[in-house]
């Protein structure tokens, strides 16, 4: 007599079939969602990407400053802060 599990190929064969009848409907659902959940990783790692260069960036501000590179080039959001500079 032959053996039914000597090997993987058997049973990834049982798996197969048994995914077809049983799964068959739930499947377009499963891969949207796989396909879903791979675009959120996706947009994570780049967003870790891009946050990890602007902190290499930050680190080429002078000792001292005490200022982001950001925080001196965004505007102000308080006009008394604005006109501060200017003669009046």
């Amino acid at each position: 007599m032959g053996r039914l599990f000597d090997g993987p190929w058997p049973i990834v064969i049982i798996i197969v079939v048994a995914l077809a009848l049983f799964a068959a409907p739930k499947l377009p659902a499963m891969a949207r969602s796989l396909g879903q959940s791979m675009r959120i990783i996706k947009s994570e790692v780049k967003e870790m990407r891009s946050d990890s260069e602007v902190q290499s960036g930050e680190s080429s501000v002078p000792a001292g400053t005490g200022e982001s590179p950001l925080a001196a080039a965004a505007p102000s959001a308080d006009p008394s802060a604005r006109d501060a500079g200017r003669p009046g």
